[in-house]
């Protein structure tokens, strides 16, 4: 059995849906880019783009984003080019990647949190040959990319008007490329094509209801996620920028949920958890949509969502897909009818649970997840032997076409329901964002005093699951592990780098003599400065010093105490600021910690808030 059997029709349809859009010509082909130009023609005031400092219509975001793809094309953009995007979630972030879509290229999201090591690679690997940023990331990068970078403004300054003539869009053209965590130490570009992504709105047309809508974008870039959110431009929705500010506040992105009438969100279950009590119960109108993905839904987060559901509060579904798959491949709305699992494919898309010899498996058995149809990319940015890894024939339909090995294991329930078992390698999901062990471990191995390194995530950390990175040191009792951090965060983005850092000896070893990761120690619990010198002596630095022993569930703290180097991460800075503002301190944005993580600095802030009324984050470094 290759398809979920909740319904005999569910797998005709999703044949039929596969056939009819196999060739693009013959179902009329029509491009996002099309689309999205079809709206703004028919809809020049309606509202499109909703961001801090106001809104843009369809009318006004096509003009812009028509200079700046007059502008690539005059330098050169065209079908199969790819143009960096180093810019944050922004205004111009979404008139630089419409411009280049409507140039007739892709684009490359290159988010300015990642360090330049990293995104020079991604440049170099992609073969991109323009960068569009801001004047501020634009300083700071420009000759460490080695690339031509060009503000937005300046692209679209010296050509006015309508775009000029560009060739087709062709389905089979790229259309982006996001990079991922690889299992071999480096990143890993995925190349999707118009002809998927267009597949992946018409699919979703069937999950989200009727246009238009108020849509939240809440996904980093960089996010594959991101897709699914800034193309609802392309069928007349309106998409409300969720500031960075805001999206880690749970209060703050509740109270924007209830400002803009929002109708959908799509997030995380990490990012949803903490959410879920602050949001707003409406007195008239439809549910909010919950769009869920990019991990796997509890069992205890999928019945509180399924209570809400039947209270009519929530309208929760679940998504299930990897990037290599544009997306989005299943779904299954949230409801009180069983437990979690993925749901029915996409139209368009087919799924097949095959064992090792890729042999269909029967009802309550066990096998890997293949995913075909019209949303499996190209393969990996000039990697050809992993696609052809990744990338196999589909044995089941016989067409020629290929099927992506999602290395996802599940089971095929009793009631015909697939459920998601977990990992068959390395690769984790953590917070939302895909994660190879490899490339950490391949990092840690690197760095100074390392000569071996083991990741792996645990559940006993102060904010419960994280990543730990056990190093296997070149001199006993020799480990430094700020500078191993240090070292590790100039080639890895934040969310890679390991919570905790554990120096061994030697590993524990199985019988077969690798790593025996069961057998490694928990992470020893970190403790902060006890000596007077260190002790906090203003009322700002005993507030925060008691909101972090809370929070990080330790005795002592000290004003040079680091937040993260005592165990704290992105979830425990939430409760942090939770915690300061239950105290009075006010509406702090979560990304204050992770500049001031220093306990003495984040209370200097704080009093410097307190006395000016303003709020000031300054921008993070690259180099």
């Amino acid at each position: 059995m290759t398809l979920p059997a909740t319904a005999a029709t569910a797998a005709t349809a999703a044949t039929a849906a596969t056939a009819a859009t196999a060739d693009p010509a013959a179902r009329g082909w029509r491009s996002v880019v099309s689309r999205f130009e079809e709206v703004a023609a028919a809809c020049p005031d309606r509202t499109a783009l909703v961001h801090r400092g106001g809104a843009l219509t369809y009318g006004e975001l096509a003009a812009r984003s028509a200079a700046v793809a007059a502008g690539l094309i005059g330098r050169g953009v065209g079908a199969e080019s790819l143009v960096g995007l180093l810019l944050p979630r922004g205004v111009d972030l979404v008139v630089g990647l419409l411009g280049a879509l409507r140039a007739g290229g892709g684009y490359l999201p290159m988010d300015p949190a990642l360090p330049i090591d990293r995104l020079r690679y991604m440049c170099e690997r992609s073969g991109t040959a323009l960068v569009l940023s801001d004047a501020a990331t634009r300083r700071r990068v420009s000759p460490a990319l080695g690339r031509r970078v060009l503000t937005v403004d300046t692209c679209a300054r010296t050509v006015g008007g309508a775009v000029p003539a560009r060739a087709a869009i062709l389905p089979g053209d790229r259309a982006y490329a996001i990079y991922t965590s690889g299992s071999t130490g480096r990143p890993k570009g995925v190349e999707v094509t118009h002809g998927s992504l267009a597949a992946l709105l018409d699919g979703l047309a069937h999950v989200v209801g009727p246009t238009p809508a108020r849509i939240g974008w809440n996904a980093s870039p960089s996010f594959d996620a991101s897709v699914q959110q800034w193309s609802r431009l392309c069928r007349g929705d309106t998409v409300v920028l969720v500031d960075d500010r805001v999206r880690g506040d749970p209060q703050a992105l509740a109270a924007l949920i209830a400002e803009k009438r929002l109708d959908e969100l799509d997030i995380t279950p990490s990012h949803l958890a903490p959410l879920l009590d602050h949001l707003p119960e409406r007195a008239d109108g439809p549910p909010l949509r919950l769009l869920i993905g990019g991990e796997a839904v509890t069992p205890a987060l999928w019945d509180r969502l399924a209570e809400r559901r039947a209270a009519g509060t929530l309208a929760p579904v679940n998504l299930y897909g990897p990037t290599e798959c544009t997306v989005d491949a299943t779904y299954a709305p949230i409801d009180q009818t069983g437990g979690p699992h993925l749901g029915d494919p996409l139209p368009g898309v087919r799924v097949h649970l095959l064992d090792e010899k890729l042999r269909p498996v029967g009802s309550g058995a066990e096998g890997e997840l293949y995913v075909a149809g019209t949303g499996v990319s190209r393969g990996y940015l000039g990697a050809p032997a992993l696609t052809a890894q990744r990338f196999v024939p589909d044995v089941i339909a016989g067409d020629g076409r290929r099927m992506y090995r999602t290395g996802d294991r599940v089971r095929m329930g009793r009631d015909g329901r697939l459920e998601f078992l977990g990992r068959s390698d390395d690769q984790v999901k953590l917070r939302g964002y895909r994660i190879e062990l490899g490339e950490v471990e391949a990092v840690l191995s690197r760095c100074p005093g390392v000569v071996q390194a083991v990741a792996v995530i645990r559940d006993d950390l102060p904010g419960g699951a994280g990543l730990v990175g056990y190093c296997m040191l070149e001199r006993a009792g020799s480990f430094d592990a700020d500078l191993v951090r240090r070292a590790a965060a100039a080639s890895l983005p934040e969310y890679m780098v390991p919570t905790a850092l554990v120096g061994l000896d030697r590993f524990p070893l199985t019988v077969n003599g690798k790593a025996d990761r069961a057998a490694l120690p928990p992470p020893a619990r970190p403790e902060g400065s006890a000596s007077a010198d260190a002790a906090p002596m203003t009322p700002t630095e005993r507030l925060v010093a008691k909101a972090w022993r809370e929070v990080l569930e330790i005795e002592h703290v000290g004003v040079d105490d680091n937040f993260f180097e005592l165990g704290g991460q992105s979830l425990l800075a939430i409760r942090l600021m939770a915690h300061l503002r239950r105290k009075g301190v006010g509406a702090i944005p979560m990304v204050a910690v992770f500049q001031r993580p220093v306990l003495s600095a984040l209370a200097a802030y704080l009093d410097e808030v307190s006395l000016t009324g303003r709020l000031h984050v300054p921008p993070r470094k690259l180099e």
